[in-house]
């Protein structure tokens, strides 16, 4: 099975070896701060360190020299984080007047859009977003341009001196005629020329100006950036002009071979089931049944929530394809045989309202004075009347609150939208719906395939609440090395001695399991700071376990980030459980269902790849290449262990878990979970 892989990286040769840039000690506006350790002790007998900003930052604008200037000879060759922040200038300052828009902070990467005229509207204006990003030997033994196809972006026809009556805390990014900066920054001569000033629309601004939410486009994205990038280095990189100011490799984008491109281990995406070892749930959970079914007790009550005029067609159908199975084109067995659990209804149970607007009340009561039978579980099927992309969100707040009041009474829950119950493809929707009921009721759809070890895996993951104004973090606590899920708890962004507390929970009952655990790993989905990890390191302790912890930092690749294309294939994307190094000690890893050449990903199933770093309180841990090996393994099987669907995602449970519970979570009225809400998955 042979790839050819492509990253969107453009090797470049310095312009000049060697150079005389103009310093200054004092702090202007716009200039570049540029810290004295850049230099490389090209400052020495030139300037007494103590006349500098605080006595390490320097200041240029890399034009000529004037007044107060202090002229220095840079090496860029040595200089190599110097020479970053003038490559960022120089390419700066070419796209000025190129692209329509650009992003004005200094320091940054440079940011460019051009207007999408394919696109049209008389409420917006679509932008291509793209991003220029610099490094230094990261992949190659030179520099390195990173070209980044980042989606698009809206930005309102009206200028901000056309809308009138408006909150303006509710601006945030504004094109200032093909500058983009913050409302709260804008300067004074931006504030006086508010007709040439427009709103970036953001998710927080399409309400008030009636556009609608973006709704998400599950198909295959690769062809797409693959053409959005080779367009852009054609048009904008690959010309005289440009070759003569950065000097990019003739051969253009980087194809990266021999160690630096690997593969997980073939058996790694073996799964254990009821009734033997498969590879792909959409195709071997039905074969082969659940790992295992439903746990006591073995009585399960299910009842229906809807809508009064959605019972005749809504209800009456998804009961019937539960009991009966569904006999569209492409037939679906019934839940009894697909996951092993009878579905039975408890009809006096069942919940109707009469308006939407008194779905919650109505809910609230009939849970509260409902009477449930001992060592039975009950299970709510929310038959929604309100789609998941309703533009009201008090219309979609009931969901949330539907969801909560049942969990704090212990009763898990599925929602279905009433519309999709009657599309020719709603065979599909069931796997998913099925496989998604049974983990809630605490039944293992499929569990990873690999012998038992005493080591901990806890997964920590945040959702940034728009509406709310807040950051969550999901602490999932925790996983066996088998993928199975033992707990997790939910808290504040900031809240680190939570975190701390929580995983000091998650090692004590580990323990208490009869496990003796011989590392802790933590999948992060960010760079944990060492603010963060050391009230974990020292809660180790204070339990009597000076046991390694290694942190796996997991970040999504959607924008701004590297991406490799298999040029071999018409749809780009790289066989599954690829591995390729793009610097020391960080990796991307493709997690999809692109196991060999016959294999047919749907669109859904090309997934973008996620960045992998490590961390460990004992560094030699991760300066072995079995360990790491080991380790990315790791985080390629936890990314099938997903039971809200049968399909293969790209994020590992351990951080797509935590990110579903802290997405949902702020919208509770409650500030804590109660203990049900923990131990269970009724967030899938």
């Amino acid at each position: 099975m042979q790839q050819t892989l492509q990253l969107n990286i453009i090797p470049f040769t310095a312009p000049l070896q060697e150079a005389e840039f103009a310093f200054y000690t004092t702090k202007h506006e716009g200039y570049c701060p540029i810290h004295k350790d850049d230099l490389n002790g090209a400052i020495e007998g030139i300037i007494d360190e103590s006349e500098l900003h605080y006595g390490n930052w320097l200041y240029t604008d890399f034009l000529p020299a004037k007044e107060d200037a202090i002229v220095i000879t840079v090496n860029l060759t040595d200089c190599k984080y110097f020479a970053q922040h003038y490559y960022r200038h120089i390419i700066r300052n070419h796209f000025k007047g190129v692209a329509d828009i650009m992003r004005k902070n200094f320091t940054n990467e440079i940011e460019v859009w051009f207007h999408n005229t394919k696109s049209t509207s008389t409420k917006f204006k679509v932008y291509n977003q793209f991003t220029l990003k610099v490094q230094h030997s990261r992949i190659t033994d030179g520099p390195e341009l990173v070209l980044s196809y980042d989606g698009t972006t809206k930005v309102y026809n009206k200028s901000i001196a056309e809308i009138q009556n408006f909150q303006t805390e509710n601006y945030n990014w504004i094109n200032c005629n093909g500058e983009l900066n913050r409302w709260k920054y804008l300067t004074d001569d931006q504030k006086l020329n508010h007709e040439k000033n427009y709103p970036v629309v953001s998710n927080k601004l399409k309400p008030h100006f009636d556009i609608a939410f973006d709704i998400p486009d599950f198909k295959n994205r690769y062809p797409k950036y693959f053409t959005n990038l080779k367009e852009f280095y054609d048009k904008y990189l690959n010309t005289e002009v440009f070759r003569a100011i950065l000097p990019l490799a003739a051969e253009g984008f980087y194809k990266p071979n021999g160690l630096s491109v690997q593969r997980i281990n073939g058996t790694s995406n073996e799964l254990q089931f009821g009734n033997g070892v498969g590879i792909e749930p959409k195709k071997d959970l039905r074969r082969l049944k659940p790992y295992k079914p439903v746990p006591p007790p073995n009585n399960v009550k299910f009842f229906f929530i809807y809508h009064k005029p959605d019972r005749e067609l809504a209800v009456t159908e998804i009961y019937k394809i539960f009991k009966d199975g569904y006999n569209g084109k492409y037939p679906f067995p019934r839940m009894e045989e697909f996951i092993s659990q009878p579905f039975e209804i408890e009809k006096e149970t069942s919940i109707s309202f009469d308006t939407i607007d008194e779905a919650v009340s109505v809910v609230q009561k009939a849970i509260k004075n409902k009477d449930k039978l001992p060592d039975t579980k009950y299970f709510a099927i929310y038959i929604s009347p309100i789609a998941k992309w309703d533009k009201d969100p008090k219309r979609l707040s009931i969901y949330h609150r539907i969801k909560e009041i049942l969990l704090y009474e212990g009763i898990s829950s599925q929602v279905i939208y009433k519309d999709n119950i009657f599309k020719e493809a709603f065979n599909l929707f069931l796997p998913n719906i099925e496989t998604a009921i049974l983990a809630k009721l605490g039944g293992v759809p499929w569990r990873l395939k690999r012998d038992t070890t005493n080591e901990l895996i806890v997964g920590v993951g945040a959702f940034n609440s728009i509406t709310r104004k807040t950051k969550y973090v999901g602490s999932a606590f925790c996983f066996n090395n088998e993928g199975i899920f033992k707990g997790f708890d939910c808290f504040g962004a900031m809240d680190t001695d939570s975190l701390a507390g929580s995983i000091r929970e998650a090692v004590g009952k580990f323990i208490a399991s009869n496990y003796k655990a011989t590392r802790l790993i933590i999948h992060f989905y960010k760079d944990l700071s060492k603010k963060e990890l050391k009230p974990i390191i020292d809660t180790l302790h204070a339990l009597g376990l000076p046991i390694p912890v290694i942190v796996v930092t997991i970040n999504k690749t959607e924008s701004k980030e590297l991406l490799a294309f298999d040029t071999d294939n018409e749809k780009l994307m790289p066989y599954s459980g690829t591995i390729v190094k793009v610097a020391s000690k960080e990796y991307l890893l493709f997690n999809n269902t692109r196991y060999e050449a016959t294999s047919a990903p749907t669109d859904r199933e090309h997934h973008f790849p996620v960045k992998i770093s490590f961390f460990s309180s004992q560094a030699e841990l991760v300066e072995d290449p079995a360990t790491i090996n080991q380790l990315i393994d790791q985080v390629y099987q936890f990314s099938r262990m997903y039971w809200k669907s049968v399909s293969q995602q790209n994020l590992p449970v351990t951080i797509k878990y935590p990110e579903m519970v802290a997405e949902i979570f702020p919208y509770f009225s409650q500030n804590k979970l109660p203990d049900f809400g923990k131990e269970s998955l009724w967030f899938l």
